[in-house]
């Protein structure tokens, strides 16, 4: 992603001709090692959604109200195979959520040019164009991965705006800074003037808003925030949830840090990632009984979310809500936010502390690994290796108190949720997915440690 020299490589839209899956639909048909009803549906709280509850917050800047609750459009309702034209999104359904949303009174909506094999900003514009402009604020990005020249980037944030059909972008930023370190920062931004034009376009108002979305080391963060006294960042986009607010993976920094750092500066936060992927929706059994024993009308995922809104320097939290029932749980949790206690927020940080011990892999499932030009689907080998330590069905040895059921389990439901033409055993190594995570998972030693184990399990040599 951070090469400029990718043109061998395969494109989403090709990777989605050959295997014929698209990226959306990935967690939703993994059959995993639990039956359906264990999935994270089953434990949404119940009541009735009121449409004029909904907690704004004031941008500083513009005095505008921002929902909460913000969309993020990442992970769109995806069909069986692409329609007439190529677009693998089910607009039908792309509609009827942000009808339901904008009559809830959500209101910021978060796309980018490579969501959903490049489609997400095209069907994400002809649903909101059916609303008021007034009514909603559109965020999109410079995904400028792969090809940074000046010319290329220009040409797709131009796109940008004839894909979502509007005359200004509301919130503009730098998408991802920080992987491939300050240098790949300067490349994409700097070197080709990219900075200096688009504080143009905010100076001609065809941006409202300028920032950045950040994964990656301190000193990027640093640097890119020092640019704060010339470029004037009117928000930052980060990863804040209770588990990385002290313990976040890989080159990524500590959550407390970075919004104490916005906060020092007035910068508003948004905030990406309040589920970690879905992770904290679906936690082992333990981890869910403990909570509800505290808050038993609540969700699982409403504690993350309202950990997420409680910090008031937090403008708007995103969430890739695929699904009616997810958007509609995240709307009582924001219809309007109670706030946590600080006996809450402890809670929270000793469920964290739990969640240290269990060894899952800490994929987000955002997909910036693929297509993997060997044909594995990365993020379902993950999910599905993360769902069984989950639900207590990873062996460890045969004397393990349920060897056989927790076998059979990870085996079937591992054949279920992954084509064996797209199994960790055809990792070779390349290592061409590791600079594209986010959560700087060595993917290649995953791959290769969970083939080890299945095939432990096959021959039954634990």
């Amino acid at each position: 992603m951070n090469d400029q020299n990718h043109s061998n490589d395969m494109s989403r839209r090709e990777f989605l001709k050959i295997v014929g899956i698209s990226t959306a639909t990935t967690t939703a048909v993994l059959a995993g090692c639990g039956p359906k009803d264990s999935a994270s549906s089953s434990l949404q709280a119940e009541g009735e959604i009121p449409t004029d509850k909904m907690t704004l917050r004031e941008n500083p800047k513009t005095k505008e109200k921002v929902s909460l609750l913000g969309y993020g459009c990442m992970r769109w309702p995806t069909l069986p195979a692409p329609e007439k034209g190529g677009n693998v999104i089910d607009q039908d359904a792309v509609n009827e959520l942000i009808d339901y949303a904008m009559a809830h009174g959500v209101n910021y909506y978060d796309t980018s040019p490579v969501y959903v094999q490049g489609w997400s900003e095209k069907s994400t514009g002809i649903a909101l164009k059916r609303h008021p402009r007034e009514k909603f604020f559109v965020a999109t990005k410079l995904s400028n991965f792969s090809n940074y020249t000046r010319e290329n980037s220009i040409a797709m944030y131009n796109r940008s705006f004839k894909e979502l059909q509007v005359d200004y972008i509301d919130y503009y930023l730098l998408h991802s800074i920080g992987n491939g370190g300050i240098e790949t920062f300067r490349a994409r931004y700097i070197e080709n003037g990219m900075i200096d034009f688009l504080m143009k376009e905010r100076e001609a108002g065809r941006i409202r808003n300028l920032g950045f979305s950040f994964h990656g080391t301190q000193d990027v963060f640093d640097e890119v925030l020092a640019m704060h006294d010339q470029v004037h960042w009117d928000f930052v986009q980060i990863q804040l949830n209770y588990v990385d607010w002290k313990y976040a993976s890989g080159r990524n920094v500590n959550a407390d840090y970075l919004y104490a750092e916005l906060e020092k500066r007035h910068i508003p936060a948004i905030i990406m990632e309040p589920l970690l992927g879905g992770r904290l929706s679906k936690l082992p059994e333990h981890l869910v009984a403990r909570l509800k024993q505290r808050g038993p009308e609540a969700s699982v995922a409403s504690w993350a979310f309202r950990f997420a809104g409680t910090f008031p320097n937090v403008l708007t939290v995103l969430s890739g809500m695929t699904y009616m029932e997810h958007l509609q749980d995240n709307l009582r949790t924001y219809s309007p936010l109670v706030p946590l206690t600080d006996d809450d927020l402890e809670f929270l940080q000793q469920t964290a502390d739990l969640m240290k011990q269990y060894p899952t892999i800490p994929c987000n499932d955002c997909k910036y690994c693929m297509p993997c030009p060997y044909g594995i689907d990365i993020p379902a080998v993950l999910i599905h290796y993360n769902k069984c330590v989950n639900e207590g069905n990873l062996p460890t040895s045969q004397e393990h108190a349920n060897y056989r059921e927790a076998r059979r389990a990870f085996l079937i439901g591992y054949d279920r949720s992954v084509p064996r033409l797209r199994q960790a055993s055809h990792c070779i190594g390349c290592g061409q997915c590791v600079s594209h995570c986010p959560q700087s998972i060595d993917i290649p030693e995953e791959l290769h440690r969970i083939d080890r184990y299945v095939e432990q399990l096959k021959q039954e040599t634990l």
